[in-house]
């Protein structure tokens, strides 16, 4: 076995993440230091066997569900790639040809799709206050029917984005910046700026922002959140935040200038979202079926957002960071001025110099998705990765 796996294996004996066997993934900060630690570790490891041709299909047969109830390209991708990658087949719900339309139940619909399923991945994040609560309602559906011998295993679930937090993307966020950075031990004190950037559109989730306050604060960084007055996120994700941010050593702070958290950062994560009180308005509406009340809501918005069109990443905002180098990360995809729009998130310079940055962070969350639902299943994975290497299956066999 060669030795950058041996030192992947290595950190995991330093961890306890014993806890995550047989769990779920829902939320960063529900999380320990370790178990985070133990993703990252299990996601290099399982990128590493692959890049050396070697398999690392833990399955030989089982189903990986997806339910997407908003629109994905790199989340859907990344889901699929996991679990082919470990040797489950993808099988995507898709609501609009189930029982759902007909009444069925979220326990009677969890049930039935998890006969022969391992895992179960659901981005839903429209919504305040159901997106999380719906992934909830499924474990606890799964694991009831698992407890009275209807399914020969409770699936495990991962959160493919919710209305609170979007765990891959972030992790995969942070994966990227400690391998820029060489490594978790270079990040204290250095500054990263989360800001909304302006976009033509409106409705995007505050998802990806939190997720990104709530977990680059473990690690002793400097987080700076900006956003015009009026497009706040959940102040219950900033309380973690605070605290994150007071037990790593690193700071948690709030602006209302684009400008002053660009400055001197070492990272900048311009993107556009929802004001919280807007979304929760619109959540209120769908459920009420207000169509004419949504139509008044998004013209609200969408002129509220046309107020800042000055909130954009520009070449001369990107002047003003450390050294006038700053990693520059985005979810994608980024509405590029100029580009996919007339006016947006990013000038199409700016974009142009780090696209193959920003694809080598998008490449991150297949392994980041594979290792969520390694250490759920793998009892030992330690041992597994072993095995894995030993037996030196090539994942492409050619003559």
């Amino acid at each position: 076995m060669d030795s950058k796996l041996q030192a992947y294996i290595d950190k995991l004996n330093t961890l306890d993440f014993r806890s995550m066997y047989e769990g779920d993934f829902f939320l960063t900060w529900e999380k320990s230091d370790d178990e985070l630690a133990a993703v990252f570790a299990v996601a290099d490891a399982l990128r590493h066997l692959r890049e050396n041709n070697i398999s690392t299909r833990i399955f030989n047969s089982g189903l990986g569900v997806s339910l997407f109830r908003d629109n994905s390209t790199r989340t859907r991708f990344s889901f699929a790639s996991a679990c082919n990658l470990l040797g489950l087949q993808v099988q995507d719900l898709d609501e609009g040809k189930s029982q759902i339309a007909h009444g069925e139940t979220v326990r009677e619909t969890a049930n039935m799709i998890s006969f022969m399923a391992d895992v179960i991945g659901i981005r839903d994040d429209m919504y305040i206050g159901k997106g999380n609560k719906y992934m909830h309602e499924v474990v606890d559906a799964v694991t009831e029917g698992h407890q009275q011998g209807v399914l020969a295993q409770k699936p495990t679930l991962v959160n493919l984005q919710c209305d609170i937090d979007h765990p891959t993307q972030c992790m995969a966020d942070m994966l990227h910046i400690i391998h820029e950075f060489g490594g978790i031990e270079n990040l204290k004190g250095k500054k990263i700026a989360m800001t909304w950037a302006y976009s033509p559109s409106y409705g995007k989730p505050l998802s990806v922002p939190q997720g990104v306050i709530g977990l680059m604060t473990r690690f002793g960084m400097d987080v700076a959140l900006a956003h015009p007055e009026g497009y706040e996120v959940m102040s219950e994700v900033e309380e973690v935040a605070r605290f994150n941010a007071a037990r790593s050593g690193g700071s948690f702070t709030k602006t209302y200038s684009m400008a002053e958290a660009f400055r001197d950062a070492d990272i900048v994560y311009p993107k556009s979202w929802a004001p919280y009180a807007a979304m929760e308005r619109r959540t209120k509406l769908y459920e009420k079926n207000d169509a004419e009340g949504i139509r008044t809501l998004e013209k609200e918005l969408l002129a509220q957002n046309a107020g800042h069109r000055d909130w954009c990443c520009t070449e001369e905002l990107m002047k003003t960071t450390k050294g006038g180098k700053a990693l520059y990360l985005h979810c994608l995809p980024a509405d590029i001025s100029g580009v996919s729009c007339e006016e947006g998130e990013v000038a199409a310079s700016v974009f142009d110099r780090y696209r193959t940055p920003l694809y080598r962070q998008a490449s991150f969350k297949p392994y980041i998705i594979a290792a969520m639902i390694f250490l759920a299943k793998v009892k030992n994975p330690q041992a597994t990765l072993v095995a894995l290497a030993e037996k030196n299956t090539p994942r492409f066999f050619e003559r």
